[in-house]
């Protein structure tokens, strides 16, 4: 007897996490056992941030529902009260399409919506991202929340691993699989320096930055005051050309686009800002820029892979693992200025090439002293004795061969392909088999993990 094809519902409000959740989007797609139901919200249905849901349906996505839920105003009441919408709009696509597992990305607030539509309608779910830290931002508590509402994570590192462990949820749910979004980046897929310039109407010069700035929404500093840092210090490099890529529809959102469209105006020979470049203009965009700037969590993950320089303005990725090809400093013009010197530098330059090269051929490498450095600070042991398998039998073994095969994959490279049929996206594939083979049977039931009691310290287990 056949299995029923199972339905997985997957939820994007951003075109940021849409890039992400693509590689998986696709896998889902194309297995004959599942049925793909997309749910597109937030920013994907607002002519302000370039109505996004086009791009997802020239991509080949069939959009299951469309859930407007985004008001004209950015202050934190709309905020609440769009979450408020979303849940509601959410809840009754759920109800109508009847999915078997919701899966969720990261840590809007579109995406809490969505989680907590899920959790009353008694939906299993599956989050991609939870255990990392931005502390600089509300995206922290969203994330931490979320991974409370999720009965499956699929997680980036060991350190967020042993984070979701700490926040009670069973070692048998939680998979290191690695980020998703690294299955976008083929060099071969990437724009050519003529094709990427046709493609902006905009010339490149010899020295060339990517501006992604984001409202640090728990910042010292205040959004329109960092912004202004950060032009002041841009002005500091005439020579430069910059890309600007608007920011999404948090608090100050509006004020630090028109602040970027401001500039740009004033400079259009120099200067260009975008609402969205999609994944392949922006990676293709990353490739040619020479250092990029701002606070996206992109450049502690796609942009080192890429081998190019990042300079982090600000405490909005604080707490995330990063390699050394990113610069930290304060949203200040002398800071700022410093940390595009120090990037721009053939030596840092040819490190970062250097430092991209070797995680290709091992990506353990990439983050394994800031891994070690935060384990040290973790209490949740690496491996948990005593675990029980209860997602399906076997599962958690085969998923632990696989995480393993995938790790062999990339650091000897594919096996050749007359063994077998090579993956494209060894990452969702993994996320997308899990997805598959779970029992969701009792899965919505779960109980909180109690750390095990080290022995000499008290107070840590719970009660």
């Amino acid at each position: 007897m056949n299995k029923p094809v199972r339905k997985i519902c997957a939820v994007t409000g951003s075109r940021a996490e849409y890039g992400l959740l693509y590689p998986l989007l696709r896998e889902i797609q194309a297995d004959p056992d599942l049925e793909l139901l997309l749910l597109v919200t937030g920013m994907h249905l607002s002519p302000e941030f370039g109505l996004t849901y086009r791009e997802i349906e020239r991509d080949g996505f069939a959009i299951a529902d469309k859930v407007e839920m985004l008001l004209s105003a950015d202050t934190p009441t709309a905020i609440a009260k769009s979450v408020g919408l979303g849940t509601m709009g959410l809840a009754e696509s759920y109800a109508r399409l009847q999915p078997d597992i919701v899966v969720l990305l990261g840590d809007r607030y579109e995406i809490l919506a969505a989680a907590q539509a899920a959790l009353f309608a008694r939906i299993p779910l599956a989050h991609l991202h939870g255990g990392e830290r931005t502390e600089g931002a509300t995206d922290e508590a969203i994330r931490h929340a979320i991974t409370k509402m999720a009965h499956l994570h699929f997680v980036a590192a060991e350190p967020y691993r042993r984070r979701v462990i700490q926040l009670g949820e069973n070692p048998a749910r939680v998979f290191n699989v690695g980020a998703v979004g690294s299955d976008n980046i083929r060099p071969q897929e990437l724009l050519s320096r003529e094709s990427l310039e046709r493609e902006l109407d905009f010339p490149l010069g010899k020295v060339n930055f990517l501006v992604t700035y984001h409202p640090a929404t728990l910042g010292r500093t205040g959004s329109a005051q960092a912004m202004e840092e950060l032009l002041a210090a841009l002005d500091h490099f005439p020579e430069a050309k910059i890309i600007f890529t608007k920011p999404n529809s948090d608090t100050d959102g509006r004020v630090i686009g028109q602040m970027m469209d401001g500039y740009a105006a004033r400079q259009p020979e120099r200067a260009k800002a975008f609402v969205s470049l999609g994944q392949t203009r922006y990676l293709s965009a990353v490739s040619r820029c020479q250092v990029v700037i701002g606070n996206s969590s992109s450049g502690l993950t796609e942009v080192p892979a890429l081998g190019k320089p990042a300079v982090n303005l600000g405490d909005r990725q604080k707490g995330r693992l990063r390699p050394a090809s990113v610069i930290d400093c304060a949203e200040r013009e002398e800071d700022i200025v410093q940390a595009i010197r120090k990037a721009l530098s053939a030596d840092f330059q040819a490190r970062v090439r250097e430092s991209a090269r070797q995680t290709a051929r091992d990506p353990a490498q990439g983050t394994a002293q800031e891994a070690a450095e935060e384990a040290r600070r973790e209490s949740v042991p690496k491996t948990t004795p005593g675990l029980r398998h209860e997602i399906t039998q076997g599962t958690a073994h085969g998923v632990t061969q696989g995480v393993r095969q995938l790790a062999q994959e990339r650091r000897q490279g594919p096996p050749a392909a007359e063994a077998r049929p090579a993956r494209p996206n060894p990452v969702a594939h993994r996320i997308k088999e899990i997805l598959k083979e779970a029992d969701l049977e009792g899965l919505c039931r779960k109980s909180f993990y109690d750390l095990p009691v080290h022995e000499g310290k008290e107070g840590q287990k719970n009660v």
